[in-house]
């Protein structure tokens, strides 16, 4: 049964010793694409290049936690990114890309600059975002506002209902991964059932937000344990997951999640 990973930090250092066989084993789990967002222009060229690899997709974007150390130049060279690989077919979005109100000491004007000069971008370029939204989903919205682009997934969502609504309203899908899976997620869960299917992407945002059953507590780490890595091949359990919430097949998430995310990033 074929899936998509719609956010996977593939390029990530933790997956430095390992990465080939990480991927090896998403495919062997149904995987078929991963979409690898980048955060920093520095790392523009190592997605664009594990995606050619590993027959996967890539978005190009400054994320809002690199924010403090990307310079204005990094904005021209997401343009000169965009312009160069635009015939790329495996180039599907601007991203990652968005606002943090939930990280101390980031400077959310910072923020905003980039995020509003990325959204013009997206829209110059004709392309979708792929939008990081925590404890920011007003102040996103309202850039959407001013900034409309032809929508996009806002990955790891876990805003209102209506929040949700108006993300869907503007084109967007909405990212369920592994912080689904945990039973005290209530808010998150209900979420889940009350949108429609088609609204619906699945992502595992590796190597981070692990699944109830690769999560390390606070107190395991405490004595030495380290965090659980999250993988590609965790999708189909979080599927498990999304259909067992949904009292619907694993064949209907995934016929519903894989057509969502081809839609909206407009892939093959």
């Amino acid at each position: 049964m074929p899936w998509i990973d719609s956010h996977c930090h593939l390029d990530a250092p933790e997956f430095a010793a390992d990465r080939d066989a990480v991927r090896q084993a998403a495919r062997l789990a149904g995987v078929v694409t991963c979409l690898i967002p980048a955060v920093e222009a520095a790392n523009f060229e190592a997605v664009r290049q594990l995606a050619h690899q590993h027959g996967d997709v890539y978005a190009l974007g400054i994320h809002p936690l690199y924010t403090p150390q990307a310079s204005e130049s990094d904005l021209q060279t997401l343009n000169d990114a965009l312009q160069q690989h635009q015939a790329d077919p495996r180039l599907v979005a601007v991203g990652e890309i968005g606002l943090d109100g939930f990280v101390p000491g980031l400077d959310m004007v910072r923020q905003q600059l980039f995020y509003q000069a990325q959204l013009k971008l997206a829209q110059q370029h004709d392309l979708p975002v792929i939008m990081h939204v925590r404890r920011s989903a007003d102040l996103l919205l309202k850039g959407l506002r001013k900034t409309p682009v032809k929508g996009g997934i806002a990955h790891a969502f876990n805003g209102s209902l209506q929040q949700a609504q108006q993300f869907i309203a503007m084109g967007f899908k909405l990212g369920f991964g592994g912080a689904l899976t945990f039973e005290r997620a209530h808010q998150l869960r209900m979420l889940a059932t009350q949108l429609p299917l088609e609204a619906l992407a699945l992502e595992t945002d590796s190597p981070d937000i692990p699944p109830h059953w690769l999560y390390v507590t606070v107190e395991d780490r405490a004595r030495g344990l380290p965090q659980g890595r999250n993988s590609p091949d965790q999708i189909p359990r979080i599927a498990q997951a999304l259909a067992a919430l949904r009292g619907i097949s694993m064949e209907e998430v995934q016929l519903a999640t894989t057509a969502n995310v081809k839609a909206v990033l407009q892939m093959e």
